[in-house]
């Protein structure tokens, strides 16, 4: 009878064609009287890239960490593929793929018992292990580092290790900790390549990265959050709209540069200026005929102007923009 049950309830929290792979409501985390996550409230789809981004401490690795049942929530609940991470753990940890911001191996290992040690502890035959394992090294570029022991391996090839690690059980859902931490730009490329085939295989992912720009390429909706609190969560295009932040306008200028700042920040769809010694840079949320008639304003003010150029907002200017004030863009 108890058999029976565990079926039932199982088969009550089996996943259906609606079921999201992440539904998080009134979640909060509270360590004494600091309170790490502030009722979060996060929806994602099925075959989901989404960018989890805030700077340290925010609450990001504290949210991950819940998911990934190795916390519980003080408060509110969260599901993976429709199962409670508090109520069945076991079911959640056989769909996920965790990598933690921090990474742990074993150097005594060589790359290929290393991988066998974590198939085997999934219960994984040692016959399909040794036709698993080859192709996942090759997934993540590490095939010719198979017999190398994993202390000899740099950071780069760590991390990607770990990566595999966590795809040895074949999960739908990998959640990824700042997987770029620490990492020189060409194995930063490594690693966004190896995620656009994960992408691309139908895996959702849930990251985390302070490299904005590098994050804005792979993902497909983003979550910024800050103090605990989900201040805007969407796609990067939808979040600047609200925004009502299109473009950045950068004008190089003879002197008058500090004066020019204080000008720039009363004029209208202005919504943030910045200055440096190439120039000021505007975050400008007007259409072509006003950002003509600001140029026109700012001549006949007598601002002398070398040159002017404008580009499409970026992640990072987003960022930047949402935590400014700290307020939730809905």
């Amino acid at each position: 009878m108890k058999d029976t049950m565990n079926e039932v309830d199982t088969e009550v929290a089996m996943e259906t064609a609606e079921t999201p792979m992440i539904e998080i409501r009134g979640l909060t985390k509270s360590f004494g009287t600091f309170q790490a996550l502030k009722s979060i409230d996060l929806t994602i789809a099925k075959g989901t890239v989404f960018g989890f981004v805030g700077p340290n401490g925010a609450g990001k690795s504290t949210t991950m960490s819940i998911l990934a049942t190795l916390m519980a929530p003080s408060s509110g609940y969260a599901k993976v593929d429709g199962f409670d991470v508090t109520e069945y753990p076991a079911e959640v940890r056989k769909r996920i793929g965790y990598m933690p911001d921090f990474f742990g191996v074993y150097d005594q290992f060589k790359t290929m018992e290393y991988m066998h040690f974590y198939g085997a502890s999934y219960g994984i035959p040692k016959q399909e292990r040794e036709q698993l394992i080859p192709q996942l090294l090759e997934l993540v570029n590490l095939s010719d580092k198979k017999d190398a022991y994993v202390d000899t391996l740099s950071r780069g090839m760590k991390q990607r290790l770990c990566l595999a690690r966590c795809l040895v059980h074949d999960p739908d859902l990998l959640i990824l900790d700042e997987p770029a931490s620490g990492l020189d730009p060409r194995a930063r490329i490594e690693m966004r390549e190896i995620l656009r085939e994960l992408k691309a295989m139908g895996k959702t992912i849930i990251i985390s990265s302070h490299i904005l720009p590098e994050l804005a390429e792979m993902v497909d909706e983003i979550g910024v959050i800050e103090h605990g609190q989900m201040i805007a969560k969407g796609n990067v295009a939808d979040i600047q709209n609200r925004m009502r932040v299109k473009r950045i306008l950068s004008i190089r200028l003879i002197g008058r540069t500090e004066e020019a700042e204080h000008w720039l920040r009363e004029q209208p769809f202005v919504n943030r200026v910045l200055r440096d010694e190439r120039g000021v840079h505007v975050h400008y949320g007007g259409h072509d005929e006003e950002q003509a008639e600001l140029l026109q304003q700012m001549i006949g003010a007598g601002y002398k102007l070398i040159s002017f150029s404008e580009g499409q907002t970026n992640l990072e200017d987003i960022f930047l923009e949402i935590t400014k004030g700290g307020e939730a863009i809905s």
